[in-house]
């Protein structure tokens, strides 16, 4: 075999020195980061002992701080020569014009989805090229949302729309799972455009939920075809953020809005997850102490979005002004279903199929990540508490988190609702 038959795409070269170039920021940054830690540990530990609450946080010097700030300035100057370098190579590789994009493998986009999860708000922040931008997608491609590419890249465009939304740490391409694919399924049933979700899950849901808005508008007043619905099927997280999407855009008086009729929950933490809960006690425990508080910094590298979840926080005023790490309080405005919209919500139980229902054990572990009140939006505070009606609530016995994505039992669920809510003005039926 010779050169030329080995030699790989541009559009290959171009992504892998795109993805060098984001990894090797974020060893920079860890390696900064760590640096950190150390310093502070150091500190700490050469004190005469604290009392338990009492941590220092200024660095060490003389000529213990001399090498520490030395490290730190080789880290930036290395990382800044192989930022530029990697930089260059992306640009003489740029993508030639009118070339189309290409789905990204599904090892990458797993792999990506999970870092941007942990990680995404951090990503952004540091402009990294591993981050992931939000974006529409029919049939694996993003859209560009105007008329003239909207008509080229979606050239049987129906009245209806279904869109998916992933949960955190997903990505579009696992919907399909094991051998259902509810999008594919759905649309043909209301003859309906399938569309997808991809965003950064590590990000605020109050950012992704403006960021949707804009992308919904948009799509709306290019859509090829006078757009009559948008029928939302969400997982985890991503009901949140359309929650989110649809409060904002009505107090900005977006159009779109009123294309909402239907939006299908799925395992979403309407009032949070203990996981996250977890972690937040796990960080004041660790704080606690002046030998461990330098640690308490990595339970403090989780992004944004995992930590939205402690409570479901869908709105900026949430966390704007705050340290979201400092207290578990749930000091989250309530806000409601969105009026005029058929929702519906699945939960799952851990356990054997078919029990009689739910006992306290089952209620509490829910799915394995979402308790079951807080998948079916119910609250000790009626304030807070969803009104989700008995016929549109439904428990799915035996099922964990990343079940609800993929089970006949849910599909079935779903085809059941989507039948029984047309005739109140939603998608029609496909015939035959």
């Amino acid at each position: 075999m010779n050169y030329e038959t080995r030699r790989l795409p541009r559009r290959a070269v171009q992504r892998i020195a795109s993805d060098l170039r984001g990894a090797s920021r974020l060893a920079i940054d860890a390696t900064l980061g760590l640096t950190d830690l150390v310093e502070n540990l150091h500190r700490n530990i050469s004190l005469a002992p604290a009392p338990l609450g009492q941590v220092s946080q200024r660095p060490t010097t003389g000529i213990t701080g001399l090498v520490y700030r030395s490290i730190r300035g080789v880290t930036r100057l290395v990382g800044g020569s192989l930022d530029a370098l990697l930089g260059q190579v992306g640009s003489l590789l740029g993508t030639p014009a009118g070339a189309a994009a290409q789905p990204a493998a599904p090892e990458r986009e797993t792999l990506l989805a999970a870092l941007n999860g942990v990680l995404g708000d951090h990503l952004c922040a540091t402009s990294n090229p591993l981050a992931i931008t939000m974006n529409l997608r029919h049939e694996g491609h993003p859209l560009t949302l105007d008329s003239t590419a909207l008509a080229q890249s979606v050239p049987r465009a129906r009245p209806h729309v279904l869109l998916m939304l992933h949960g955190l740490c997903m990505h579009p391409g696992q919907w399909v799972r094991n051998g259902h694919d509810y999008g594919a399924a759905l649309s043909t049933d209301i003859d309906a455009t399938l569309l997808h979700l991809h965003y950064n899950t590590g990000l605020h849901v109050s950012d992704n939920g403006l960021q949707l808005a804009d992308r919904l508008e948009k799509l709306q007043q290019a859509w090829p075809v006078p757009l009559q619905e948008i029928v939302v099927v969400a997982h985890s997280m991503g009901g949140l953020v359309v929650r989110s999407a649809l409060w904002q855009a009505r107090q900005r008086g977006d159009r779109w809005t009123r294309l909402v009729k239907r939006i299908f929950f799925l395992g979403t933490p309407h009032h949070g997850a203990p996981l996250e809960r977890g972690g937040h006690w796990l960080d004041q425990l660790l704080g606690a102490s002046p030998y461990t508080a330098a640690f308490s910094r990595l339970g403090k590298l989780r992004s944004a979005g995992i930590t939205d979840l402690r409570h479901g926080s869908l709105l900026t005023e949430d966390w704007a002004g705050a340290d979201r790490f400092a207290h578990g309080r749930d000091t989250r405005r309530p806000v409601p279903l969105p009026d005029g919209v058929a929702c519906y919500t699945v939960a799952g139980v851990l356990g054997p199929a078919g029990g009689g229902g739910a006992d306290v054990r089952q209620r509490l572990l829910g799915d394995g990540l979402v308790p079951l009140a807080s998948a079916l939006g119910r609250h000790r505070q009626a304030r807070r508490t969803l009104d989700f009606g008995p016929d549109r609530q439904w428990v799915g016995q035996g099922l964990g988190h990343l079940d609800l994505m993929g089970h006949a039992d849910v599909l079935a669920r779903l085809r059941a609702w989507l039948r029984t809510s047309a005739s109140a003005g939603g998608a029609p039926e496909r015939a035959g």
